[in-house]
């Protein structure tokens, strides 16, 4: 445990980061797991219409600096690809 005030004050801070920054990952992977039980089910609308509202959460998970922007390029091009092949 830390001895000095500044850093004990740090520790607290970390923590709570740390529990924000979960629930936002958690939102995150929710709204990613909508568009592929929609893909799961072979639903072609709802899987679009999870997506369009997935996006916002993905970009602007990025902003907060809690996924990487390449991951978030990833999962929105895998996503969208799955989409078009369900659409086909």
């Amino acid at each position: 445990m830390a001895n000095i005030i500044s850093a004990k004050k740090r520790a607290r801070q970390n923590e709570v980061r740390r529990q924000h920054n979960a629930s936002l990952r958690s939102n995150f992977r929710t709204y990613i797991k909508k568009v592929k039980y929609a893909l799961a089910d072979k639903n072609a609308e709802l899987a679009q219409s999870a997506y369009v509202e997935a996006l916002p959460v993905i970009d602007s998970m990025v902003n907060k600096g809690i996924i990487h922007r390449n991951k978030a390029a990833r999962h929105k091009s895998r996503l969208t690809s799955q989409i078009k092949a369900l659409t086909a």
